[in-house]
């Protein structure tokens, strides 16, 4: 008895050892048991793990895709499952372009896999944890009503048999668990004898070794692919070189004329401090710093582009792709200067904004993104941006996705990877994305607008989802509210609380909002064609081009087709308004501009109308209010291409929109005949585009 007593170890180091014997089970158990239902490229795909060492992509008939695993005796089975089609009806018509759409999803998984990987490898981990979590639960509550039923003599007797065998009991459970173990390395599979394909060397799935019939089919066509990939590659590096480039010349200069700004603020307080030769002359050097050769030729206008001032630039043909967005774009004005916008009045606003006597530093600095329709090379551009501006939030006004649909999570998960650490992103949906991307959007922690004000930095949001949802071959529809509807309650919204910037998809919906005068600034995106600060209603507004460098009939992954456009506001939170902006472009020749920073032109006052003048109706009107742009057909969007063909879906073949047909939007009006310039030039005199009320059937 006194040796047994011996051999007893204390009761805390027996439960110890129960915890963790229960503990190391549950891990094997959550572990070895854990999946995720994510995507591969377009398709839906599950994801298992498993102790074959290997990541294991099955695609049936055509064979299998094997690489050895990082993670050493653990793998992951993938499972790849159908295309869906949750989310659009698919028919005959339209089976090509959705074949385009899926293409462009393969080209995105290849182009960035560690997207895919981060979010497969999290997915997994949260699953693997939930499980072990559950499993512990039931062994604790399992072992607690087995304690229960012993009852205490029955516990007793029990404990005095073991308790003396403690650690021969443990050795065995350890023998055990290490002969489990090898069994399971056993019967992992022997190493195929398969070589490894050469088309993969240098890339992220170099040492694949492919089976089957897939095999012959990437022999075949790997090399093609494996270009296509390259391309983007150096095209993506070499657009962020020559961002970083242009944006530290125009650095130099911000700085100079800064210098020069607040000498002449020194100026107008009373001293007699002038701009010194010195401050001329950082100025001079900055601007001569500035070459012109980030933008070959900048000063010779394409002859292929007709003069602004002709009726043939104002209304362009239906049935070509816009000029403004596939075009080489690389031909600025003048270095420094942004390409012109389509400006809606067609001549830029002479009237600026009192210069802000708040300091720079206290500024507070939001970058505009819009329009990316899951350009994902995109992602480490927007980061860069991000941080040489200091951002204090990025601004997603809306189409992340190209369909809204599940797979496209992963454009979600890259988007928000572009957010240096600290800052935050605001997104307000557009009619290609859908609720799944909105939950999407917040699982990665960003704010999605509903229509109530969220506040950033001191800087007052409202904005809300787009009302009207597209999908690729399926139209354009409403969803809950109409156009008017929602721009009526968000105007409703911003005049019970305070408002400094209004961010929504489509720019008509602002309408009611800025015309209340109770939102000073309105940012939006929709048309995938940039309009300049310009005045509407009783305040400012602002339409940001395509992020992606969305053109007409082109797919938005790979390298450029357009121009794609970042915007960067600075808010100025004593006076509390925007009070300049800067423009950030990469072109489709890699090349990238970086304008000034450009003062916001001033806000219309209103302007008093006498008894017996005008309707009766409203006692001040808005002085020179401006027609809404973004009326138009958005350049480059993902259905553009059904309007050019004639979509037999459109319903509206009069009027070349393929969804035009599809208003829904509770009036019968349809898209004007005058359409905005398409080459990026101003219209001619006269040229106005549509109403607001064609918006409302726009996609």
């Amino acid at each position: 008895m006194v040796n047994a007593a011996r051999r007893t170890p204390p009761a805390w180091v027996r439960w110890t050892l129960v915890g963790v014997l229960a503990l190391v089970a549950s891990l094997g158990f959550g572990v070895l048991t854990a999946s995720a239902d994510l995507s591969l490229g377009p398709h839906e795909a599950r994801y298992e793990i498993t102790t074959s060492g290997e990541v294991a992509a099955d695609l049936g008939p055509l064979g299998t895709l094997r690489v050895d695993s990082p993670a050493g005796p653990l793998g992951v089975d993938v499972t790849i499952r159908e295309i869906p089609a949750d989310l659009a009806q698919i028919d005959r018509s339209t089976t090509l372009e959705d074949l385009s759409v899926d293409l462009q999803s393969y080209l995105q998984f290849f182009a960035s896999p560690d997207v895919t990987i981060r979010e497969v490898t999290s997915a997994l981990v949260v699953d693997a944890v939930r499980r072990t979590a559950v499993a512990l639960v039931v062994l604790a509550v399992a072992g607690a009503g087995l304690w229960f039923l012993v009852g205490a003599v029955r516990r007793r007797e029990l404990a005095a048999r073991v308790a003396p065998r403690t650690w021969e009991v443990a050795a065995g459970v350890a023998v055990l668990a290490l002969l489990a173990g090898t069994l399971v390395a056993d019967d992992r599979e022997t190493p195929s004898n398969t070589p490894t394909s050469p088309v993969f060397a240098g890339t992220a799935f170099e040492g694949a070794r492919i089976t089957g019939r897939l095999a012959g089919v990437i022999d075949t066509y790997g090399a093609q692919l494996l270009g296509i990939y390259r391309s983007n590659e150096e095209f993506y590096a070499d657009a962020r070189t020559s961002l970083q480039e242009a944006w530290d010349r125009q650095a130099r200069v911000d700085v100079a004329l800064a210098r020069m700004r607040e000498r002449s603020l020194t100026t107008l307080t009373g001293t007699t401090a002038q701009p010194s030769d010195a401050a001329t002359s950082d100025a001079a050097t900055a601007d001569v710093a500035t070459p012109d050769a980030a933008t070959p030729d900048a000063a010779t206008p394409d002859p292929a582009t007709p003069d602004p001032a002709t009726p043939d630039a104002a209304t362009p043909d239906p049935a070509t792709p816009d000029p403004a967005a596939s075009a080489s774009p690389s031909a600025p004005a003048a270095s420094g200067t942004p390409t012109p916008d389509v400006s809606p009045s067609g001549e830029p606003s002479a009237e600026v904004s009192t210069p802000s006597p708040t300091p720079e530093e206290d500024l507070v600095t939001l970058l505009v993104v819009s329009d990316l329709h899951c350009n994902m090379s995109m992602t480490p551009l927007i980061r860069d941006v991000a941080a040489n501006a200091g951002a204090a939030a990025i601004l997603d006004a809306g189409d992340t996705t190209m369909n809204g649909t599940a797979v496209e999570r992963v454009c979600v998960n890259s988007f928000a990877s572009a957010r240096p650490q600290g800052v935050e992103m605001i997104a307000a949906d557009g009619n290609h994305d859908s609720q799944v991307i909105a939950d999407a959007q917040r699982g990665q922690g960003i704010t999605v607008l509903e229509g109530s004000v969220v506040e950033v930095d001191g800087v007052r949001i409202l904005g809300d989802r787009d009302p009207h949802e597209t999908r690729v071959g399926g139209g354009t529809s409403v969803r809950e509210e109409t156009l008017e509807e929602v721009g009526e309650r968000l105007a409703a919204t911003a005049c019970e609380d305070d408002v400094d910037l209004l961010l929504i998809h489509t720019p008509a919906v602002g309408n009611a909002a800025l015309e209340s005068g109770c939102v000073p600034f309105q940012v939006s995106g929709h048309t995938h064609r940039r309009h300049d600060p310009f005045a509407f209603g009783l305040g400012l507004r602002y339409v940001n081009g395509s992020t992606a460098g969305a053109a007409s009939g082109q797919p938005t992954v790979g390298p450029l087709h357009g121009t794609a456009e970042m915007t960067l506001l600075r808010f100025d939170p004593v006076a509390r308004r925007f009070v300049d902006w800067k423009l950030v472009e990469v072109f489709p020749d890699a090349t990238a501009q970086v304008s000034p920073w450009q003062e916001m032109p001033a806000a219309p006052e209103p302007v008093e109308v006498e008894d017996g003048e005008g309707d009766g109706d409203r006692d001040d009107q808005t002085g020179d209010e401006q027609p809404t742009p973004g009326d138009e057909q958005p350049s480059g969007d993902a259905e553009s291409s059904d309007a050019e063909s004639g979509d037999a879906e459109s319903g509206d073949a009069e009027s070349g929109d393929a969804e035009s047909g599809d208003a829904g939007s509770g009036d019968d009006a349809q898209p004007s005949d005058d359409e905005p310039a398409a080459d990026g030039d101003h219209p001619a005199d006269g040229d106005q585009p549509a109403d607001d009320a064609a918006d409302a059937s726009q996609p």
